[in-house]
């Protein structure tokens, strides 16, 4: 199937999925090729020991850390959806695909990781519970080794000071090449 059909495919899917459970799944469309370039260039690929991705969805960010992360480098999908989870497990039997993104440590510990470099995040915050909220980044500094990054995009700047009293540096850059336009936050744990 060429690369159109299959993007074409997974935009259906996707807003199939946004229909279902807008609140959990938080767009109508995947994220764009420049929303993901934005997210992962930060990233220390070759450094990198161990990668966590939370609200993977169709897998738009997977597929670029599954082909971009070093050889021996753990990552851990993290998808609550049950389709999308699925499919994720199909698509990429070599990682690690689990459901809860309030159960990060629990998992990282069934790996033998006492921590990760980088966590990615597509979780829709804003749609979440406050406490919600605060029990997955409370999860997110567990996880994160000192000096970690965690990069996440929202579509507001709801989050901005929330990731501020948490991490010791935030960079919010806006992705206006994305429907809806997004920003990212690439946050730094403090060492």
């Amino acid at each position: 199937m060429n690369q159109t059909k299959t993007s074409v495919l997974e935009a259906a899917y996707f807003f199939k999925k946004f229909m279902q459970s807008p609140k959990s799944i938080g767009s109508i469309v995947p994220s764009s090729s420049f929303l993901a370039r934005a997210m992962l260039d930060p990233i220390p690929w070759d450094s990198l020991n161990a990668i966590v991705e939370l609200g993977a969805g169709t897998g738009v960010l997977t597929r670029r850390v599954n082909d971009r992360k070093p050889h021996g480098c753990q990552a851990l999908i993290l998808e609550k959806d049950d389709d999308m989870r699925a499919r994720l497990q199909a698509r990429y039997p070599n990682l690690t695909v689990r459901s809860d993104a309030e159960r990060i440590a629990e998992y990282l510990h069934e790996l033998g990781l006492p921590a990760v470099d980088c966590i990615l995040s597509g979780l829709p915050f804003t749609n979440f519970s406050t406490g919600q909220r605060k029990r997955i980044l409370e999860e997110v500094m567990r996880s994160l080794r000192p000096g970690g990054l965690f990069v996440a995009f929202q579509y507001s700047l709801q989050m901005k000071n929330e990731f501020k009293q948490m991490f010791d540096s935030v960079d919010i850059q806006l992705v206006p090449f994305n429907l809806p336009p997004a920003f990212v936050s690439v946050c730094r744990k403090s060492k």
